[in-house]
């Protein structure tokens, strides 16, 4: 499981820790896994994360797929782990063009790392920027009313859901 905690901190409109669910992980590669870790540690770095209706953060975030859906399974930071204190079934469908689109994107990507000129690299990293933009936007849309997120925070979160896709 992969897993990162940070400080406790001073509000309550926030992820104090993250896992990504062990049975949602596909079999992934050096570069998978740096992209998860990172993806984690920028998360916890810095986030904007308020359950609607609820004042009782920080909190902790599990996501996984189940049954094809996206599973953000909120808890409470301190206290019991047992339940969560609400779990977010999204459908995949909004999100499976745009994350198709961003695998052939970071393929192309590190392909011209290798030995592409730094403009071609550049105009990649756009499409790229571009693509995960749209993604997050579809994330905060489809948590409104139930999940209030800031835009990095939406773009950390889309980093870990294309992530646990990811097969690189």
């Amino acid at each position: 499981m992969i897993e990162a905690s940070s400080e406790p901190v001073a509000t309550t409109h926030r992820l104090s820790e993250v896992l990504l669910d062990p049975a949602s992980i596909g079999r992934g590669n050096a570069n998978i896994e740096h992209e998860r870790e990172v993806a984690i540690y920028d998360l916890l770095d810095e986030n904007s994360f308020e359950l609607e209706g609820r004042e009782d953060g920080p909190y902790k975030l599990t996501i996984g797929i189940v049954d094809d859906r996206l599973a953000l399974s909120v808890y409470a930071a301190s206290g019991s782990q047992d339940e969560p204190l609400v779990t977010h079934l999204l459908s995949m469908t909004p999100f499976k063009r745009i994350m198709k689109d961003y695998f052939l994107v970071l393929d192309s990507y590190y392909q011209a790392i290798r030995t592409a000129q730094p403009s071609r690299i550049q105009a990649i990293d756009v499409g790229r920027r571009g693509l995960h933009d749209e993604g997050s936007r579809v994330l905060i849309e489809r948590l409104d009313g139930k999940i209030t997120l800031d835009f990095d925070t939406a773009r950390r979160l889309f980093t870990l859901i294309s992530a646990l896709h990811w097969k690189g």
